[in-house]
């Protein structure tokens, strides 16, 4: 989900030739910076030590096949889902349980989640349910607030497979599903938004066992893969896109519609697809039955509208393969400033990630515009339709990014909203920077660098607070005005210092890769992600995710003072540094001498782990000017005054 951010550039440093001696004090403590045993568990046959699944890894799997008709008078979907639920487990399971995201709209949901109380079987929101059957045999179940517990007539076994056939209905809100789906009025129709629309198997894990946190509203989602074939009845005229393939298209477009599709499959330029005045559908009246197909995806959404100008281009992918983006807007989001350049934007953006990271795995990505500010599923988004120029290429970006983040890697949102949001955010800030060169980077944020301000500062108030939380936090404990600052925002400041400052571009790109490689389609927890990264790249982080991650330490770098060797400048400079507060990181130098030559040192994370003080020689033949640690600002240096020596002579 979409919420606003800002980024920068970060230079790289230069190694320089250093000779070191220790000193000590008792400010800091480094025997907590680096800790040992900051992996509670060790590895085992399911998730090895390296971050890699193994070598009896196991997910279960959700298959739908799903039949639903909206009447837009009313405003009721009803339908009914085929769930086909593998239980790969080695666990027996005497009971299912199954997420229900439309109940979050029912009134004082919370309070009854509170009290236990069961919701009442119909409401004027929320899903109601008519029949839920195996083998044609009616379950017991039991509704919980967002949560569903079938309970079976017979324990499923171990690799057993089971049909569940569920019969429900629910009515599409102004602002519904947590604000993830509903409808918006244009002058030439309203959009409908569909999400979370039908119910969907909570997961069974190595970890928790049944994934079954209650959907509050901030923690998003956590799903097993599977196929989703779809069909919905709808109004003829209205023009529905939906994740995954159209398999009926030629029984539904219109010849001229699939005249310019195909020609948008072979174009780099968007391509008009329907213009408002032309039908969106080859038939006028009735109904129309659309039917969809996505594979090995966790979830699907859906949009129609007879408002929708459509427009798509092909999306180039690595090794010679191709996608389509399209986009589908109002007459009141068109135009070049707007969301007349929505399929470019999502087509770089796919074509950006998949080149850095993982090959775009689907044959469809989509843009809606309509209510819904900023929302990502399998395929396709829901962005909003007011936004323009720079918000509106970084809000495209940034939902579609989530399809690497958490629709290929299907970590497991509700617990651990960094994992995606954060990791999500990290991609954008590179991709900004290579979209058409650089047109809308770095990244600028209104809220958090109203002036353009550099990040690194921006992070201090946050991290200064003792309200707020650390990143490994369930994302509905966070206080909302924190949500960003943490999940967002520090996540991805963290990677790009990993990448910029710590590891470097070549090993933290490696390690990145493989971890989305490793667990593409799968399950990983937190610690998978920092093994895989240690792992491959040779680097013991733990320190790093022990101060970043799991705590709100502060860092302070400071310079104590600087003396020549022997009072002499040609013979060197003892520079004695220190680090004032409980977080850690390299040390940056800038070294400016009286005869205007600069020099560059990086020292190691490891200068600390014998104290708060640490001496270096700097190899220097001539008079020092100034010494600056972190120079070009990168990191969150709670007090910069510290950081500046300066001679009292002058030059």
């Amino acid at each position: 989900m979409m919420r606003s951010f800002h980024w920068f550039t970060i230079f790289g440093t230069i190694a320089g030739s250093l000779a070191f001696t220790f000193a000590f004090a008792q400010q800091y403590d480094p025997y907590q910076a680096f800790a040992p045993g900051f992996y509670t568990q060790q590895g085992n046959p399911y998730r090895s030590a390296d971050g890699a699944p193994g070598p009896q890894y196991w997910q279960n799997r959700a298959d739908y096949t799903v039949h639903a008709r909206f009447d837009t008078a009313t405003l009721r979907l009803s339908g009914d889902v085929l769930i086909h639920y593998t239980n790969n487990s080695p666990d027996t399971l005497p009971f299912l349980c199954l997420e229900l995201d439309q109940n979050y709209d029912r009134p004082a949901m919370l309070q009854q989640i509170e009290r236990g109380e069961l919701l009442p079987p119909d409401t004027s929101a929320g899903f109601i349910f008519y029949a839920v059957q195996s083998g044609g045999k009616d379950l017991h179940y039991l509704v919980n607030g967002t949560r569903m517990q079938v309970w079976l007539p017979q324990p499923l076994v171990p690799h057993q497979e089971i049909h569940l056939k569920i019969t429900y209905a629910y009515h599409l809100l102004p602002r519904s599903g947590g604000d993830r789906s509903g409808y918006l009025d244009t002058r030439r129709g309203r959009i409908y938004e569909f999400s979370y629309w039908y119910p969907r198997m909570c997961v069974y894990d190595d970890l928790h066992g049944w994934n079954t946190l209650p959907f509050l509203g901030e923690g998003e989602f956590y799903m097993d893969y599977g196929n989703i074939d779809y069909t919905l009845t709808v109004p003829a005229g209205l023009l529905v896109v939906g994740s995954g393939a159209l398999q009926n298209a030629g029984d539904i477009l219109t010849p001229l519609e699939l005249q310019r599709l195909e020609k948008a499959r072979q174009s780099d330029q968007t391509v008009l697809i329907r213009q408002l005045n032309e039908p969106a559908t080859r038939a006028r009246r009735g109904e129309v039955s659309w039917h969809f197909r996505m594979e090995n995806t966790r979830d699907a959404a859906w949009a129609m509208s007879s408002a929708f100008i459509w427009d798509a281009a092909r999306i180039l992918l690595p090794d010679g393969k191709s996608a389509l983006a399209m986009s589908v807007y109002p007459e009141e989001s068109a135009g070049d400033s707007a969301w007349g350049r929505a399929t470019e934007y999502l087509k770089s953006a796919v074509e950006i990630f998949s080149r850095q990271w993982f090959p775009y795995p689907y044959p469809v990505a989509i843009n809606v515009a309509g209510p819904v500010g900023g929302m990502e599923f399998p395929g396709i988004t829901f962005d909003y339709w007011k936004e323009k120029g720079k918000d509106l290429w970084a809000l495209l970006a940034h939902e579609i990014g989530h399809n690497w983040f958490p629709m290929i890697v299907g970590s497991d949102e509700r617990r651990h909203a960094w994992m995606d949001e954060g990791f999500n955010t990290f991609i954008d800030v590179y991709a900004s920077e290579i979209f058409h060169h650089g047109e809308y980077a770095p990244k600028r944020d209104g809220e958090y660098a109203p002036h353009g301000g550099n990040p690194a500062d921006e992070l201090i108030p946050f991290m200064t607070n003792p309200g707020v939380p650390p990143i490994i936090t369930h994302a509905d404990v966070i206080p909302p005005q924190y949500l960003h600052p943490v999940e967002y925002f520090k996540t991805a400041y963290g990677l790009v210092l990993l990448r910029e400052l710590i590891l470097g571009h070549q090993r933290f790109d490696s390690a990145f890769r493989i971890y989305i490689r490793r667990w593409a389609y799968k399950h990983p927890s937190p610690d998978d992600f920092f093994r895989t990264m240690e792992n491959v790249s040779g680097e013991d982080l733990s320190w790093f995710w022990r101060g970043w991650f799991q705590h709100n330490w502060l860092l302070d770098q400071a310079i104590a003072r600087v003396n020549y060797v022997q009072n002499d400048p040609s013979k060197g400079a003892l520079l004695t540094l220190e680090n004032l507060r409980q977080m850690v990181m390299p040390v940056v130098l800038k070294v400016t001498l009286q005869n205007g030559d600069t020099l560059r040192y990086r020292l190691p994370v490891e200068i600390w782990q014998q104290g708060a003080q640490y001496q270096v020689k700097l190899p220097t033949r001539v008079p020092i000017r100034q010494v600056e640690i972190d120079p070009d600002h990168q990191l969150p240096d709670v007090d910069r005054k510290n950081n500046v020596w300066t001679s009292e002579v002058n030059p």
